[in-house]
């Protein structure tokens, strides 16, 4: 076996040194990255008994390792994610993808431009996030719009450009909104200095911005430009509020990095708490995914590397339930006791938690199960019902001026067609075109059996027509007992009307909902079922009078032959040798001379 090569012939030669390891299938393709603090121990420890069915099963398909020695344990965890994000092994932890979730973007471009995005493009531009709260976003971007005058046009402002003229000033500039770098009215240097604030900003550096704005009020102030100092002013104002709303945690507490850890039997959840000078800047929950068995410090360590890469913090402390199981450089973790950081993490815990609990209410909500009984449930209170329309039955007649009467039943359970319970009916006690007496025979006929065999009787049952088909089908209804049992509406097409037993005004049901759509699915189905019976048997009708005019074929030979060949087509163009072995050489020439 491969794996025993692997055993066999590569971990002897493994250094005992960190390093990151592949795992290989037959194909040539990656299938799980590791990281370790030594190469052999680690890669040994798989060859090991008591290993689990999902790591038995990703070394079962492993036919070559191969493996990757650095300095440090750190450079071990950056290089296996990196790996992990290039090459997203088969069996290696799945991470939620967060591209739907809204970053904001500093444009690399002359004068940048500041805007929210789902789209992260690889062309030098900024990205800050991602975020959870879409309503977040837009609070920053109105706090950065307060305090700086940015252009929000697409023009290319290049020096060329602007010094050529091709630009004029637009109604942003008239309202105070942008000074007009396309008019060279400001500079770029002046623009530039407010996007190193603006970044700070969203670096959650609030306390060197507004150190800024303060230096330049005493400086507009001290120049006797006191309207300019007056709008410093109100900016630092504006920035300052917007601290206080901030959740300060602490004023010892400086620059830390926050992971709550959470998991159930397949998912592991981490929370990121960013917090800088003492206060939350940023939160975001990690979905994982474990593809093999894993201990939860491999886990938590993965996640630490993932979070503090995306949000490119460089705190040097890191809150934590438990230590992960590599350590990263100059960086101090901490198991809080007691005091504020236990309170940080506590409230990591808390979002994690939250989160979980969020998404299985989600999957619960949008499982096909939970979101039919929402549906049958607005049903029941569109229709007034005393029970919820679990099982649906719908009636349509068929004839053409009386001829072939048949009649067609639909049931649908749950809210989908039950095709094994659908029922056709032939009219037997009613001449001529009557659909009023033909509905009423084929309902009396078909709640007396559902009766007599102790089947399930319908909740709501429709009938495909107006006031005077669904009389018809009470009076079988009353007679049977069952008009406490089940709720009976007519459908009338051209309005799509809805009518009650005993009622003359109908009621109308909003085209777009839920409860019309499934009463014109089951009148439709209904519909068709029928059509396709009384079809069929105006055609086997039609075949079988046909034969009548042939002298020599009797009762017998048609049955043969209609059992056989479905229309008189099928039997006029069937080889001579067909039609002699089914009904013999005499009769096949009687058959071929007639047609």
């Amino acid at each position: 076996m491969a794996t025993d090569s692997i055993k066999n012939n590569i971990i002897p030669l493994l250094p005992d040194k960190p390093g990151v390891y592949q795992f290989i299938d037959s194909s040539g393709k990656i299938i799980y990255i590791g990281k370790a603090k030594n190469l052999k121990k680690r890669v040994s420890s798989y060859f090991t008994a008591n290993q689990s069915g999902k790591t038995m099963v990703m070394l079962n398909k492993a036919a070559d390792l191969k493996h990757i020695v650095v300095d440090t344990e750190s450079d071990a965890l950056l290089l296996e994610n990196n790996l992990i994000k290039r090459y997203q092994p088969r069996y290696n932890i799945l991470l939620k993808d967060d591209k739907s979730y809204p970053r904001i973007c500093i444009k690399n471009e002359n004068f940048p431009r500041v805007f929210i995005t789902r789209n992260v493009h690889r062309d030098g531009s900024l990205y800050f996030g991602p975020y959870t709260s879409a309503q977040l976003v837009r609070n920053l971007l109105t706090l950065v719009k307060q305090i700086f005058t940015l252009r929000t046009c697409n023009y290319n402002l290049t020096p060329e450009n602007i010094a050529a003229g091709k630009f004029k000033p637009c109604l942003e500039y008239y309202i105070g909104n942008c000074k007009a770098p396309c008019v060279a009215w400001e500079t770029e240097k002046e623009y530039d200095e407010k996007i190193i604030q603006i970044r700070n900003i969203l670096n959650g550096n609030v306390a060197t911005v507004s150190e800024h704005l303060k230096g330049k009020m005493k400086e507009a102030a001290a120049g006797l430009h006191f309207e300019e100092a007056q709008s410093f002013k109100e900016k630092l104002d504006v920035l300052n509020n917007f601290r206080t709303r901030s959740a300060v945690v602490s004023n010892t507490i400086r620059n830390v990095d926050v992971f709550g850890f959470t998991q159930d039997a397949d998912k592991c959840y981490v929370n990121y708490v960013k917090v800088v000078d003492g206060a939350v800047v940023q939160a975001f929950t990690l979905d994982l995914r474990p593809k093999v068995d894993e201990e939860k410090e491999t886990i938590l360590a993965s996640a630490i590397t993932e979070l503090r890469q995306k949000y490119s913090s460089d705190s040097p402390e890191i809150i934590v339930p438990f230590i992960p199981d590599i350590q990263l450089n100059n960086i101090k973790y901490t198991i809080p006791k007691s005091g504020d950081k236990l309170k940080l993490l506590q409230l990591a815990e808390k979002n994690a938690i939250y989160f979980k609990l969020e998404q299985k209410k989600k999957l619960l909500e949008h499982s096909p199960e939970q979101r039919t009984g929402r549906n049958l449930e607005k049903m029941k209170n569109d229709l007034h019902m005393p029970f919820m329309p679990v099982h649906i039955e719908c009636f349509d007649n068929s004839n053409i001026m009386g001829k072939n009467p048949v009649a067609a039943c639909v049931v649908f359970r749950n809210g989908k067609p039950s095709k094994k319970d659908y029922r056709h009916f032939n009219i037997k006690t009613v001449t001529g075109p009557n659909d009023f007496a033909s509905m009423e025979e084929v309902i009396h006929r078909r709640y007396r059996r559902v009766l007599e065999e102790g089947g399930s009787i319908p909740q709501l049952v429709i009938i495909d027509g107006g006031k005077g088909q669904l009389s018809s089908a009470m009076k079988s209804i009353v007679k049977l007992g069952l008009q406490e049992k089940i709720t009976v509406i007519g459908i009338a097409k051209k309005l799509e009307e809805i009518f009650f037993p005993g009622d003359s005004v109908p009621i109308y049901l909003d085209k777009n909902s839920y409860t019309l759509k499934l009463i014109q699915q089951l009148r439709d189905e209904a519909h068709r079922f029928g059509i396709t019976f009384h079809r069929n048997k105006r055609s086997a009708e039609m075949t079988r009078s046909e034969l009548d005019q042939v002298k020599g074929v009797g009762p017998k030979t048609k049955e043969i032959l209609l059992k056989k060949f479905r229309s008189l087509d099928d039997i006029r163009n069937a080889p001579q040798e067909e039609l002699e072995k089914l009904i013999g050489k005499h009769k096949a020439a009687i058959i071929k001379k007639s047609f």
